[in-house]
């Protein structure tokens, strides 16, 4: 039996909170988060991952609580580390998706998140093998686990999925742990 893999975006965040791990959901955000609760109240999870985030957690929690799941926050599925304020935040992205070496001084490159999270993916799997599972997660560190399985995704795909508050992507793994497939679910419909 194969393990199913539900990195959830999280919904719409206040974006005049600055401080990226306390920033909390809009109003549009909270709203939402029943968009992220229906879509996985057939898919028989079994366990919740969270990056520490606000957003993250906020936006798995009602269906955790639907569900009577506990959330397992894990640090190492944080977002990226930008390192300061960025006035110019297109133009760092696409530097960053250029070069996935680049970053601030005191920030992560690409490719720094992409190791932290597969690593702490992989720990998931190993943990969990044959279940379905949610991570609740950002537009960045998911984007980088999709470039991990998929090397053509780049620029032009995170540029696609950005603006999508939730998304989610359904990676399926076989019974030996091997990546087999992944799926998306937009939500456009709304």
């Amino acid at each position: 039996m194969g393990t199913n893999v539900y990195f959830v975006r999280h919904c719409e965040p206040n974006a005049e909170n600055r401080d990226d791990f306390s920033r909390e959901l809009s109003a549009k955000g909270l709203k939402d988060c029943k968009l992220v609760t229906d879509y996985l109240s057939d898919k028989d999870i079994d366990i919740i991952y969270s990056s520490p985030y606000k957003r993250a957690v906020d936006t798995i929690k009602e269906f955790a609580d639907k569900s009577s799941l506990e959330i397992h926050v894990i640090d190492d599925l944080h977002e990226r580390v930008v390192g300061g304020w960025v006035d110019d935040f297109g133009e760092f992205v696409n530097l960053q998706w250029k070069d996935h070496t680049y970053k601030l001084p005191e920030g992560e490159s690409l490719e720094e998140v992409q190791r932290r999270n597969i690593n702490a993916l992989n720990e998931i799997l190993k943990n969990n093998k044959g279940k379905n599972i949610a991570i609740a997660s950002h537009g960045t560190a998911i984007s980088t686990v999709i470039n991990y399985y998929q090397p053509t995704f780049g620029i032009n795909d995170f540029h696609e999925i950005v603006q999508l508050m939730p998304f989610i992507a359904l990676f399926k793994f076989d019974e030996d742990g091997r990546f087999v497939g992944l799926s998306e679910h937009r939500f456009t419909d709304r």
